[in-house]
């Protein structure tokens, strides 16, 4: 079947969009959703993902806890959100559309799969009659299709069970949404291509099934309109789709590139950071090796070991698993060893929501383990960005031989946005020197090493690899004595070794916190950290579109905080600071800078609203 061509259908110029996909969790929305991201994307179109699924593999088909959904956010400008409202619902069952109709303004577009509103499906979710006819979607533009039954029909000539015919009605839907808003289907064609490239039958129908859905917004004559999103300004480069954690794990390569170190990554798989094990497993040519352990502990086992041999030594995991890494992450504090721990956290505590998103493990990340134990603690603020703080990461840890724990999250893991591709010559040289020969002498006059015998600018003692002539040390969680590294129970050594610690920390440089408060005039200044970034930047460009002054600050580097922090939250009248827990960093930042600052919180395992956010700041204007 050719692709097909556009027609005279007329074309509608829109500056923004937001699509929410949504259905069973076996009915493709993920992929869908990708997709129509990544055409949108070679278009040109600067978006922002925000994809929500069961924690279950397969959770109870035509259920409201089975609803899995996509929603994307496109536009011709800059876009720092997936979106509060969606303008338009793919719903593919009653489920989908009960799950999500409460999110949608009145006027909104809902594409309904009418062929799954039987009695049976209807009474899953609690509706008695289907709201497609008994007027409850009176305030929106829906468009009724049999998504089903139709692409059913399109296959028929396939050598396919109807089951296996059913399965590509995502298609169906992809392939009617891109006709209906100007997007290519070429690259999906060629997705699929090398998907299904072993299996000719079912390429063959999934193809079928995508121009299927493109001829059928062609020939019917339910939409008076197709629509178009032009491209977004962007700077002239390379730029490809990128989610979290696998702008991670590149960053992650890329540090070990400049390093020239080799990098090892201990894992055990956990939601939702099992995705960067996945990347990483597939770059071993960059010098890349990764370990799938029996557990948490070993996974952080494994990665210190590999720190101490010489390597970068990496883990990943969730919340959870932090917890369970804590004494490894002592040891480390202890051996003063370079380590990135990567915590892409989760809704908890315990198992918690697995698949949904928070920021509750600052205090875990700060104060979780046994003693006096300070550690780095970085956490990049969109999809993007966790690429260069995978570097940043890396730069400390091996500057400052010390463990430094990542906080990225769920929506940043699995949300995606355009990224510029860097050229690799213009990222950081963390070129590394090792301990290569002993570095005092002894009462005798002999040479010999001191494994504590610190630079006095970063206060890291030598990174000595193993095997090295004349560099032979002790390792161990048992205190060590100042300078020589034997072991010391002596108060005193003890109290010196614990403060230099915390000195080593406090005294990494971090860039100064930036202030985005273009006339200077703002009283109040918004603080955030990590994947809060987005919805407060979106809140703070509307008020200012309103004509109101208002300040914004984020904060990459939370342990040690940026040295001018205290100084620019004395500076405003009111500091409000949104976070995805119950006010972790408003705590840290009122105990250090006796600030009074005012904490909004939500834990709903959903990012934050930017309308929501905007009404908060206002408020706190007003006041």
């Amino acid at each position: 079947m050719p692709t097909p061509t556009p027609t005279s259908t007329p074309i509608e110029r829109l500056d923004r969009v937001v699509i929410r996909f949504a259905g069973d969790s076996g009915d493709g929305m993920q992929l869908t959703g990708d997709r129509f991201t990544t055409d949108s994307a070679i278009l040109g179109n600067d978006l922002s993902t925000l994809p929500n699924f069961p924690a279950e593999i397969r959770a109870p088909q035509g259920t409201l806890p089975g609803v899995s959904s996509f929603q994307l956010h496109f536009a011709d400008h800059d876009v720092l959100t997936p979106g509060d409202d969606p303008d338009v619902l793919v719903a593919m069952n009653p489920a989908a559309l009960k799950a999500n109709l409460a999110d949608l303004p009145r006027g909104a577009t809902i594409i309904v799969n009418t062929d799954e509103f039987s009695r049976r499906n209807l009474g899953k979710v609690g509706y008695v009659t289907s709201p497609v006819d008994d007027g409850t979607l009176e305030s929106y533009h829906v468009h009724a299709v049999a998504l089903t039954s139709i692409t059913v029909q399109a296959l028929a000539e396939f050598d396919l069970t109807r089951k296996d015919k059913e399965r590509a009605k995502n298609m169906f839907a992809l392939g009617l949404l891109s006709w209906l808003y100007t997007r290519p289907i070429a690259t999906t064609e060629r997705f699929l291509t090398s998907k299904f490239g072993s299996k000719p039958t079912l390429l063959a129908a999934n193809l079928a099934a995508l121009r299927a859905g493109f001829s059928y917004g062609e020939t019917t004559e339910d939409f008076a309109h197709r629509y178009e999103v032009g491209p977004a300004p962007m700077k002239a480069g390379l730029y490809r789709n990128i989610t979290g954690n696998v702008a991670l794990s590149y960053g992650l390569v890329a540090a070990a590139h400049r390093s020239g170190l080799p990098i090892v990554l201990g894992s055990y798989p956990i939601t939702p950071a099992s995705d960067i094990l996945h990347t990483l497993a597939g770059l071993k040519r960059f010098g890349v090796t990764t370990m799938q352990a029996e557990d948490e502990i070993a996974g952080v086992g494994a990665a210190l070991g590999a720190a101490f041999g010489g390597a970068i030594g990496v883990t990943t995991t969730s919340g959870p698993g932090l917890a369970l890494k804590a004494e490894t992450i002592g040891l480390a504090v202890s051996l003063e060893l370079p380590l990135v721990i990567c915590d892409i956290q989760r809704g908890g505590p315990s198992t918690g929501l697995p698949t949904k998103t928070e920021q509750a493990d600052l205090l875990q990340a700060m104060f979780g383990r046994n003693g006096e134990s300070p550690v780095a603690i970085v956490a990049p603020q969109s999809p993007a960005d966790c690429f260069d703080i995978a570097i940043e990461a890396v730069r400390i840890a091996t500057t400052h031989l010390t463990p430094v724990i990542v906080l990225s999250d769920g929506y940043l893991a699995n949300g995606s946005e355009p990224w510029s591709v860097p050229d690799v010559d213009t990222l950081p040289d963390l070129h590394v020197e090792f301990a290569t020969e002993p570095n005092a002498v002894d009462g005798k006059g002999d040479p010999v090493f001191h494994p504590y015998l610190r630079n006095p600018e970063t206060l890291a003692r030598p990174w000595a690899v193993p095997g090295t002539p004349g560099l032979e040390h002790r390792v161990g969680g048992i205190e060590k004595a100042n300078v020589t590294g034997n072991i010391s129970y002596d108060p005193d050594n003890h109290d010196l070794m614990t403060r230099l610690r915390a000195a080593k920390i406090d005294g990494i440089t971090v860039p100064d916190l930036e202030v985005d408060d273009p006339d200077g005039d703002g009283e109040v200044l918004v603080v955030g950290w990590g994947s809060t970034y987005g919805p407060i930047a979106a809140a703070v460009r509307a008020l200012r579109s309103q004509g109101i002054p208002v300040a914004q600050a984020h904060l990459r580097h939370l342990n040690p905080f940026p040295s001018n922090t205290g100084e620019v939250l004395a500076a405003y009248r009111r500091v409000v600071v949104p976070e995805m827990n119950l006010g972790q960093l408003a705590m840290l930042l009122r105990a250090k800078y006796l600030v009074d600052v005012q904490s909004h919180t939500a834990v709903r395992g959903l990012p934050f609203r930017a309308s929501e956010l905007e009404d908060v700041i206002q408020k706190a204007v007003t006041e």
